[in-house]
């Protein structure tokens, strides 16, 4: 992507045809007085030492000159930077409902579709707040750690739906105690959770979770999205309705009376979101009245200046300019430099030389176009071009990482970001590829190298609260997987004792059957009436066992196994 960041100054440009008009006439007029002397050629003869073509590439390098410091000073930006500011705001956790209860249509044009243009018209609002996003239904997860990057927060919350929810139902105490676990470790900063649901709680305890919530200095508003009457719930791509056990058709109606006992234990506010836009000002407002504290936050950006190739560039055509006289050298008139074909060569090994030198850079922005529209294996060829241009161009290395990345080939994708790792000397830069390798190891469950990826970026970015987040969840897996591991040893283990206890068993078994065989005298039969008890004594074990599972049948089950909206 490229853009300029000042482009009215690019009306300077105007320039350049104007003055390559004025040359032109001053031009023609000086032809007009050199024939007043006489004939032109007579005159050349006369005047030996006199160029024609070397005013004419002077005044050329001095227009080229001028339109590159007029580019220069519209700031032309590309790639990616990486830069830490100071911004003074709040922190926000939204938990969003995505129960299927969410897709009730009795709001334009369904609750869940409602809910999220809230959150992005929300988000629209920031500028130097930090957001974070849940997601839960029968159970709560974390869809974005909370960071500044309102970006990631819009692309995360495009794909949310609840088919990604395993296990539905509502469980709003979830929610917010996982959000409450969610904000950073600052102080005296105002600490917002939103929840945005239909108040269908299932599991209950919300009331309790909210109140822990506000104990901790954070407020709760709850966002009510629906309507009172109710709706019935559309299972998508059928055209029929979802229906309860006994085959009725379920109706899912707002619950304001929980909704607002939840903000009200949270400190908070409910708001009851219509098709309209009060809700959102209503928020808007209540936001504002939060604390807010001055944070340190790392932000990634599209762009970064690119003026210093101009401005090179327009130097060398400035000293080239000055090193060209306007008369030929006496002691080099027999070296001509400026005749029409040489001056077309000239200029054809002067672009060559700097299309030589940009290639590399010219296959990273070609990547860079191809990567933001999705085409990744052509972004991934692009990017081995400008490694093999340049090895030892970081950017081109780390760029070639995050375009395997999207591929999952992890394994090539953690050795381009080692790469980077080493090429790179901005620690901001060069922390982002540790990053991502923890990233990587995570998702495959390697936890153990996640955590050493996460501290080399801590070392390099110690403020990066996703890095910091990521690595204690890790450090968390792992204990559990050692303690897994340690009881699948311990398993192991006593399996092997159990299974040499059996055989020692058995062994002894095999040595007295032997005895019995040779002990053995004739068993005297059972009788008529032994018989018939013992079948009866049967009969009656085998009805018990009947009534004890119609009784397990006729128990009631938890609710939100009977209720998955």
């Amino acid at each position: 992507m490229f853009r300029f960041e000042d482009p009215i100054y690019l009306w300077l440009l105007v320039l350049i045809p104007i003055l390559a008009l004025v040359r032109f006439v001053t031009y023609r007029n000086q032809k007009k007085r050199l024939r007043k002397f006489g004939d032109l050629k007579l005159l050349k003869s006369l005047m030996p030492d006199v160029s024609h073509f070397r005013p004419r590439v002077k005044f050329w390098l001095l227009l080229a000159a001028l339109a590159l410091l007029i580019v220069m000073l519209a700031r032309p930006q590309m790639g990616t930077k990486i830069s830490q500011e100071k911004r003074t705001g709040i922190e926000t956790i939204i938990a969003l409902d995505i129960s299927n209860s969410m897709l009730a249509e009795d709001i334009v044009p369904s609750r869940l579709d409602r809910s999220k243009m809230m959150v992005e018209n929300l988000v629209d609002h920031f500028t130097n707040d930090k957001i974070g996003l849940i997601v839960f239904a029968g159970d709560a997860f974390v869809q974005l750690p909370i960071t500044s990057d309102y970006v990631s927060a819009k692309m995360f919350l495009s794909s949310i739906d609840p088919s990604m929810m395993a296990t539905q139902g509502t469980d709003i105490a979830a929610a917010i105690n996982m959000a409450v676990n969610s904000f950073t470790q600052e102080e005296g900063i105002g600490k917002a959770i939103i929840v945005i649901t239909d108040g269908e709680d299932h599991e209950g305890g919300a009331l309790e979770a909210a109140e822990e919530a506000r104990k901790k200095g954070m407020s709760v508003f709850v966002l009510g999205v629906g309507s009172t009457q109710g709706a019935p719930i559309p299972i998508p791509g059928t055209g029929d309705y979802m229906k309860d056990n006994t085959g009725n058709t379920v109706m899912s109606a707002l619950n304001q009376d929980m909704c607002r006992q939840v903000a009200q234990a949270g400190g908070g506010v409910y708001i009851h979101v219509e098709n309209n836009s009060a809700a959102q000002q209503q928020l808007d407002n209540e936001l504002d009245k939060l604390s807010k504290k001055e944070t340190s936050t790392t932000v990634y950006s599209d762009f970064d200046e690119q003026f210093q190739a101009f401005g090179i560039l327009a130097l060398l055509l400035l000293i080239l300019e000055i090193c060209i006289f306007d008369r030929r050298n006496p002691l080099l008139k027999n070296l001509s430099l400026f005749g029409k074909k040489k001056v077309a060569a000239v200029l054809l090994m002067l672009v060559a030389m700097s299309v030589s030198a940009q290639t590399d850079r010219q296959y990273i922005r070609q990547g860079n176009k191809q990567f933001n529209a999705g085409d990744y294996p052509n972004a991934e060829v692009s990017y081995r071009k400008a490694v093999e241009k340049n090895p030892k161009n970081p950017q081109a290395a780390y760029n070639l990482g995050n375009a395997l990345m999207a591929q999952k080939k992890d394994s090539a994708a953690i050795e381009q970001f080692q790469n980077a790792s080493k090429l790179e000397t901005n620690p901001l830069r060069k922390y982002q590829s540790f990053h991502n390798m923890g990233v990587i190891c995570q998702s495959h469950k390697m936890y153990g190298e996640a955590i050493e990826a996460y501290k080399n970026a801590l070392r390099l970015n110690p403020n990066d609260d996703e890095t910091r987040y990521n690595l204690i969840l890790c450090k968390h897996e792992k204990q559990k997987q050692d303690q897994n591991k340690q009881n699948q040893d311990q398993n192991k283990q006593d399996q092997k004792q159990d299974d040499k206890k059996d055989q020692q068993k058995q062994d002894q078994n095999k040595d007295k059957d032997k005895q019995d065989k040779k002990q053995e005298q004739p068993k005297p039969q059972m009788s008529k009436d032994n018989a018939e008890q013992l079948l009866n004594a049967a009969m009656q074990q085998e009805k018990q066992t009947q009534d004890r599972l119609k009784k397990a049948q006729q128990q009631p089950q938890r609710r939100n196994i009977l209720k998955n909206w």
